[in-house]
């Protein structure tokens, strides 16, 4: 166990760059992620972390001390005060161990057939997390996401999506009409003014929802090149959704019916 006393360690000064900026963790392919349930998601679904940083009042807790004794000695554990590991942190409450590990990248390439989910511009990385992590209850394994949206792999973004990212692969900067065009699933997209509503749509096959920013929504271009408009419907008199929730209503939707057609009763023989 390395242990870190002074803020003009060369290794804590990589560390502080690493965890205060969203160019260098781009640059070095690395993802901080801050508490047991995102560090447990990783090791499941990915690997064992890279570095694990405690702070000292953190080692003292039950949950992180077992985690430290059952580690793999490949992992470099890295004991800070807790002044300095509050320096470091990346959420408003920081707790008690973070770790480093690098960024999983999809496979190259899009699967034009798998279930999708594709953000236009989402730009509250809240928002963005909430959406993966929907996505991925109701059985989704591919997100879309276009250059103005929200960094996918934000601290915000991963503190909201609670593990998801470990299991969708996430592409982002991606060419959205390029894609639906070629996606060979139906295409739908969330418009307020749509004339279908979602409760009456034939959903069939494999899905990509199309979800918009938070001020605009779904932009004309990306709109026209989805095969199914709709809207979800609300009380008179109420203002649109919240996209993340919006999003969940759509995607469990899906996952509702799929799952209503798996449990159909068997027809009765003659």
């Amino acid at each position: 166990m390395r242990r870190i006393v002074s803020r003009e360690n060369a290794h804590y000064k990589a560390l502080k760059r690493l965890c205060g900026s969203g160019r260098e963790r781009r640059r070095s392919g690395r993802v901080v992620l801050d508490g047991m349930h995102l560090i447990e998601a990783y090791g499941r679904h990915c690997a064992i972390p890279e570095e694990v940083l405690v702070s000292d009042s953190g080692a003292c807790r039950c949950e992180i001390a077992a985690y430290l004794d059952g580690g793999s000695a490949a992992t470099t554990i890295t004991l800070l005060a807790d002044s300095l590991f509050d320096d470091l942190a990346v959420v408003d409450t920081p707790s008690g161990i973070m770790a480093i590990v690098a960024r999983p990248s999809p496979a190259p390439g899009f699967d034009f057939d798998d279930d999708t989910v594709v953000l236009d511009g989402v730009q509250d990385p809240g928002n963005v997390g909430s959406i993966l992590r929907s996505a991925a209850a109701a059985g989704f394994r591919q997100a879309l996401l276009s250059a103005d949206c929200a960094d996918g792999w934000s601290p915000k973004t991963l503190r909201a999506a609670m593990g998801a990212h470990f299991q969708l692969a996430i592409h982002e900067g991606s060419d959205l009409p390029a894609f639906l065009a070629a996606y060979r699933g139906q295409s739908i997209a969330t418009l307020v003014d749509a004339a279908t509503d979602l409760y009456t749509a034939r959903l069939e096959g494999s899905a990509a929802w199309v979800f918009g920013s938070e001020g605009q929504g779904v932009r004309p271009l990306v709109a026209a090149a989805t095969g199914l408009h709709l809207r979800i419907p609300m009380a008179e008199d109420c203002e649109s959704l919240n996209v993340a929730a919006a999003a969940a209503i759509c995607l469990f939707e899906t996952f509702r019916r799929r799952q209503s057609r798996v449990n159909l009763p068997a027809a009765a023989s003659n």
